[in-house]
């Protein structure tokens, strides 16, 4: 798998025929390791080891309706009280944050109203501060640390 710009951790990796697998901390079994995995991977052991985010306040995949459409977000963050603090769309590494890509993660957050935003491919990375209420966003220069 391709180097990315976010610290390395010790993955766990299996070979199930001629598919690929890696250990998932979160869904606490082997999943199949894809490009855009490999990226979500990596950033939920960067928010857990590096930025001090709580394992057990962060969901992979959640469900969401929008449009009458069933979506999925690939992580939320949640804060002390179970809301929605961080949404996290991760793309393969091939795939370019684009405005497409920011306008996803846009009407995705819409629905789950996390303050804070992170686009990555693993090797660019966006993160932004959500107001609702002003309907502004900041553009920050990294992942704000769990509080």
């Amino acid at each position: 798998m391709q180097e990315l710009d976010l610290p390395p951790f010790d993955y766990k990796l299996t070979q199930s025929n001629s598919t690929l697998l890696i250990w998932d901390v979160l869904r606490r079994k082997q999943v199949v390791l894809t490009p855009e995995e490999w990226v979500r991977q990596h950033v939920v052991h960067y928010l857990i080891n590096h930025r001090g985010y709580p394992k057990g306040l962060l969901s992979l995949e959640r469900g969401l309706r929008y449009n009458q459409r069933q979506k999925r977000t690939d992580l939320v963050a949640l804060d002390a009280a179970g809301q929605p603090l961080l949404l996290v769309e991760c793309k393969a590494p091939s795939v370019p944050i684009t405005a497409a890509v920011a306008q996803q993660a846009a009407t995705y957050n819409q629905t789950v109203g996390a303050p804070l935003l992170l686009l990555t491919n693993g090797l660019q990375h966006y993160c932004w501060r959500v107001d609702f209420e002003a309907r502004t966003n900041e553009r920050l220069a990294e992942v704000p640390r769990y509080e």
